[in-house]
């Protein structure tokens, strides 16, 4: 806190002095004065750059700047950066939005702070362009102020997207402060930007040209696919090192405890968890439309009368089309009432985003008989608990770039819990068709997908048992494994 008071108050004494020294210039005609002024600034300024990076041997060795300009709590791989740092003894400052609160082990750790920010939205009413203008100066604005107050920090470690403006910030601190800058690319935020503007928008192109110009700056890159990687390289010159989504170890299959404590939970809330049965009198026998404990002996059982159960998670962005898996329910309710075999589906859709209100308006627009929909927001310690517990996934992720991977597989991976993914270019490298899921082009396609692999539903035999099993004896590595190998040595490197 000290450090914050001292560099504050340096600030303000600099700018004191500097308009006293030009009220100086301006007033007089002695030539002097302009020497006088240009000194006493370069001085301070001087001063000021060697207070800003001032490092103070180990102490600062050990200190890591963890930055999302976007939500902690929906910005998982980042969470696990600092978790892993956390773990390897390093303090951790995590910068960014607190929207959603982080899973509970961001928050247990001593070793890690979260600085909020406030999420600015520029001037309300006007040219569209002006404000976006204003938002990006304030956020550059809150930017400097947050990283410039805190303690020298060995290395910034951020997220991209989003990069505008942080990309450039954050070097300048790092540059102002002798840190290590680290870029961690998801994805191409000019792509993102693209979706809703169209390539040739002039906020696009601009995008386009600040990422390319501002991204070989970092000292190191992390990306997440070999795709990505190579991309960088041919075509941006950056040279990066591939860090796959891996699932952290809260990622497993949920045993059915703790599933039968999640949906008598949610069934508190949402209806279409309650039991059906409305003449189910036997108090000895807690219900929900999946499970059931007999009170008695304190067992739980899976009911064999009950639906399947389908997850989805999303950011209700442009780069996810769920009409896609609405039109699919409609074609699955369709083969239940032609006549075919087949379960009664709930399907769990989680997330926030900004489509989220439109995509509500059309669910409720449907008229579904066998099929039921939600869209609950878990909190961070229950969302691999539902991932455990599910049936089978579904990925409507189409990346902007082609070149980036969809998390949420990951994490159903990790669960053992196989997928129907929609197709794009790199998704090869994450989703094996036929062997750990399924890959889907259209509504069509993943109607007949759910069709075949829910036609054996609740035998743990057939097609969906076998990509199960699958994932279970194939399970790869784990993030911190992952981690230490790929990011550490960047980290302790002198």
């Amino acid at each position: 806190m000290a450090a914050h008071c001292t560099c504050t108050a340096f600030l303000t004494v600099f700018i004191l002095v500097s308009s006293v020294l030009t009220a100086c210039f301006l007033s007089g005609s002695d030539g002097t004065c302009p020497v006088v002024t240009l000194t006493a600034v370069t001085v301070l300024a001087l001063l000021w750059l060697r207070r800003l990076r001032r490092r103070r041997g180990a102490e600062t060795d050990r200190r890591v700047c963890v930055l999302v300009l976007g939500d902690i709590g929906r910005s998982p791989r980042m969470q696990y950066h600092s978790l892993s740092l956390s773990k390897h003894g390093f303090n951790v400052t995590f910068v960014g939005f607190y929207d959603s609160k982080p899973h509970p082990d961001v928050l247990r750790q001593e070793n890690i702070q979260i600085v909020p920010m406030t999420e600015v939205k520029g001037l309300r009413g006007g040219p569209r362009l002006l404000t976006y203008v204003t938002k990006v100066i304030l956020q550059v604005l809150q930017l400097l102020f947050v990283l410039l107050r805190m303690d020298t920090q060995s290395h910034i470690l951020m997220q991209n997207p989003p990069g505008l403006p942080s990309i450039a910030v954050a070097w300048l601190v790092s540059v102002l402060r002798g840190s290590t800058f680290i870029i961690d690319w998801h994805n191409y935020g000019y792509t993102i930007m693209a979706l809703s503007h169209g390539q040739r928008h002039p906020l696009v192109r601009m995008a386009k040209w600040y990422e390319h110009f501002f991204g070989p700056l970092a000292a190191h890159n992390l990306c997440v696919t070999n795709a990505m990687k190579d991309d960088l390289q041919e075509n941006w010159g950056i040279k990066a090192t591939t860090l796959y989504d891996r699932p952290a170890s809260i990622f497993r299959e949920t045993p059915l405890e703790l599933q039968h404590e999640l949906f008598m939970r949610l069934a508190d809330t949402y209806p279409q968890f309650q039991s059906e049965r409305s003449d189910e009198a036997d108090v000895q026998v807690e219900r929900t439309v999946f499970s059931a404990r007999d009170l008695t002996g304190d067992t739980v059982t899976l009911r064999a009368e009950r639906p399947a159960l389908l997850i989805s998670s999303t950011s209700w962005t442009e780069d996810e089309d769920f009409s896609v898996l609405l039109k699919a329910l409609e074609e699955y309710e369709g083969f239940i009432k032609g006549g075919s075999s087949l379960p009664s589906l709930v399907c769990v859709i989680t997330g926030k985003g900004p489509q989220k209100e439109h995509y509500m308006k059309l669910i409720d627009s449907l008229s579904l008989q066998h099929v039921k929909i939600c869209t609950p927001w878990l909190e961070a310690e229950d969302y691999p608990v539902l991932l455990g517990s599910a049936d089978l996934g579904v990925c409507l992720h189409m990346s902007s770039s082609g070149l980036d991977l969809p998390m949420k597989v990951v994490d159903m991976f990790g669960c053992c819990l196989p997928v129907c993914a929609i197709d794009f270019n790199c998704l090869h490298e994450l989703v094996k068709h036929e062997e750990n899921g399924l890959i889907f082009r259209d509504s069509q396609e993943l109607a007949e997908q759910l069709k075949s692999l829910l036609s054996e539903f609740p035998s743990s035999g057939g097609r969906l048992g076998a990509f199960r099993s699958s994932l279970r004896s194939s399970r790869g590595q784990r993030w911190d494994d992952n981690w230490d190998q790929n990011v550490l040595p960047l980290i302790t490197a002198p």
